[in-house]
């Protein structure tokens, strides 16, 4: 039988924070920006739940989860406002074109 432990979750929160940190650099639209972040704060969240569990053997881990989920939500209030305000001003949301600040 296979024995689940922390290096198991270690292993899934580095491979959430891989492939997050690999979509935010290559995408060049902004939403999948944004689904890259949140990626990277899920990867924290299985990492924190981790050692909450293994480690500190109380509620700890889950506490700091909910305070990532709580700014997770707040970050993609405010991505998608600007999103929202990048493309009813250059009528896309390829983030190249804000970066160079063409009308």
């Amino acid at each position: 039988m296979l024995h689940v432990g922390l290096a198991h979750f270690l292993a899934v929160g580095a491979l959430l924070f891989a492939l997050g940190a690999y979509c935010v650099t290559t995408r060049k639209n902004a939403v999948g920006i944004l689904m890259g972040v949140e990626l990277i704060l899920n990867a924290a969240n299985v990492n924190f739940v981790a050692f909450g569990h293994y480690s500190w053997g109380g509620i700890h881990g889950q506490v700091f989860a909910l305070f990532v989920i709580v700014l997770a939500a707040a970050e993609a209030a405010v991505g998608l406002a600007i999103v929202l305000t990048l493309y009813r001003h250059y009528k896309t949301i390829d983030v190249t074109r804000a970066e160079r600040l063409e009308g």
